[in-house]
């Protein structure tokens, strides 16, 4: 008999690679989504999978809503990957992140519980939870500091999943998952804005902008993490678990990796990279783009999802990047 599966924030990166692999094993897929009048099936579409899914209208701020949306799909599992989940936005919109990345979770989980505790609960954690914690790799045994209102409203959602999970003996668990991208990436994340920013360089000239370069980031690909979701609703138990590739790059790094694949011949000079062949400027910098507090090195260690779960990555920066930028090259090719 199949499962099924209910997922909050199926518009986002997330939610469509996890729709597309939880629909090749065979699921009923159900997606949450908010009423909008804007393009947002657009990932799902680029995946050929926006008429497999059944949508039901769920804001994670309305408990109401999110318990008749239960009610109706009767899932197996539930994962919420809905999340106001632009770090940088959150310094702008602190109360928003707070009442959809940490209250959110807490309606999702008590209407779980009043509706049927034994549906499986996936949360989605974040190694912003870490913050300016000194140890690196962060594991599940790692100390939490946070650094902005979205991962301080994730770390309530993280406590809170735990909480629930003790408390009422329900099968609710966390991933503590590190930097994952794809093609499917939001366009203010750094990744893209270097993958779709190349593309317009090429076509059009259009420089990157870009903050912190030297901000460094262990970058997995989202298609990979999906499936230690997957993995972890699966376990004999439900517990805590990071996902991480365990290499750091920093975001100049990740610049110079996409010039050498495409062979463009990148100097730097200072915090500007030009081409060598006509010194035209390809990526400058931007005050603005500075986060008020800024996070340094994340870096993770899987070794206990690995173990115990068998999970492991497919996909390395390098392959990564490469994805990325073939898409973008694809959504914006040159005249």
């Amino acid at each position: 008999m199949s499962k099924t599966a209910l997922v909050t924030g199926i518009t986002g990166q997330d939610g469509c690679y996890l729709a597309k692999s939880l629909l090749e094993k065979g699921y009923k897929v159900y997606g949450g989504q908010r009423r909008s009048t804007s393009s947002k099936h657009w990932r799902l579409d680029e995946m050929g999978i926006t008429g497999d899914i059944e949508y039901v209208e769920l804001d994670v701020v309305d408990q109401a809503n999110i318990r008749r949306a239960i009610e109706k799909t009767k899932p197996d599992e539930v994962y919420n990957l809905a999340a106001q989940s632009f770090v940088a936005l959150s310094f702008e919109q602190p109360e928003l992140a707070t009442l959809v990345d940490g209250f959110g979770t807490l309606k999702v989980l008590e209407s779980i519980r009043q509706v049927n505790p034994r549906i499986k609960f996936y949360q989605a954690s974040s190694s912003e939870l870490y913050g300016k914690t000194q140890e690196a790799p962060q594991s599940e045994q790692t100390s939490f500091h946070p650094c902005s209102p979205y991962a301080v409203a994730k770390l309530y959602a993280h406590w809170i999943t735990i909480n629930y999970r003790e408390a009422y003996d329900m099968f609710a668990c966390c991933g503590i998952l590190f930097n994952h991208e794809s093609p499917m990436r939001g366009e203010n994340f750094v990744t893209r804005k270097i993958s779709k920013g190349i593309a317009l360089w090429l076509r059009e000239g259009q420089p990157i902008v870009l903050g912190n370069l030297e901000a460094k980031r262990d970058w997995g690909h989202a298609e990979d993490f999906v499936e230690g979701m997957q993995l972890m609703l699966n376990a004999d138990q439900p517990q805590e678990y990071v996902l991480a590739t365990g290499k750091v790059h920093t975001v100049r790094q990740f610049i110079d990796k996409t010039l050498a694949y495409l062979s463009i011949p990148g100097y730097w000079k200072n915090d500007e990279c030009f081409d060598k062949r006509n010194d035209k400027l390809i990526v400058t910098t931007d005050k603005s783009n500075l986060r008020p507090a800024e996070v340094g090195l994340l870096a993770g260690d899987s070794t206990k999802a690995k173990t115990e779960l068998g999970w492991n990555h497919k996909y390395d920066v390098d392959s990564l990047m490469a994805d990325m930028v073939e898409a973008d090259l694809r959504r914006y090719p040159r005249p």
